[in-house]
């Protein structure tokens, strides 16, 4: 029964005010794909919605930055803020798969996303895009976005875009690629006996 109900709770919320954002953020790994998104970013919401659809997760962001300069402090502290959620919701990781490696095509796009829960946060990234934004978003904000996930979330994460000549289809499969490979490496296996290191902890 412990065991279920660590399953049923894997949830946290955080709050995050500095002088640049203000953000309510609150994650539920073990969700069924709903997203409540407001932020001064279109774009980003419109990621982070796929990115829950796709990883059965459940989110809710409430936003505000100082979009009059850029989108970069918004997105960078709503990536800060997902990879505190993830990483308390998980607790100690007990029962976890642990490991995933998930690639998502968007049409002529492929993306690859490999992911290790393993509480040392590093972060690789290889991709080209063909331009520099997708509307008024920069391309640039989804490195910032990725690597803040992953050092608050203590995973290792690679991401690679193989290829593709859609840079909205190229972001896209990163996102939908991210959510399946977290929600595969958060998914309990019935076969693993307490937590998946040799080490005893992660």
């Amino acid at each position: 029964m412990a065991e279920q109900d660590q399953v049923r709770t894997r949830s946290a919320s955080v709050a995050r005010k500095t002088n640049e954002t203000d953000i309510k953020l609150s994650f539920d790994v073990d969700g069924t794909g709903i997203s409540e998104l407001v932020t001064d970013v279109p774009f980003l919401n419109h990621m982070l919605d796929l990115f829950t659809k796709h990883g059965h997760f459940n989110l809710k962001v409430d936003a505000k930055g100082d979009i009059e300069i850029d989108d970069h402090h918004t997105v960078e502290d709503i990536g800060i803020c997902l990879g505190q959620t993830l990483r308390e919701a998980l607790g100690d990781k007990r029962g976890i798969k642990r490991y995933a490696n998930v690639f998502i095509p968007m049409d002529e796009a492929l993306a690859q996303v490999v992911i290790d829960i393993s509480n040392r946060p590093h972060f690789e990234y290889r991709a080209e895009y063909p331009t520099a934004n997708v509307g008024s978003f920069e391309t640039q904000l989804v490195q910032e976005f990725l690597w803040k996930l992953a050092l608050e979330a203590r995973i290792t994460l690679h991401v690679i875009v193989h290829y593709g000549q859609n840079t909205h289809h190229m972001v896209e499969a990163v996102f939908k690629a991210l959510g399946r490979a977290i929600d595969e490496a958060t998914t309990i296996d019935p076969r693993v006996q307490g937590v998946p290191s040799t080490k005893g902890v992660l």
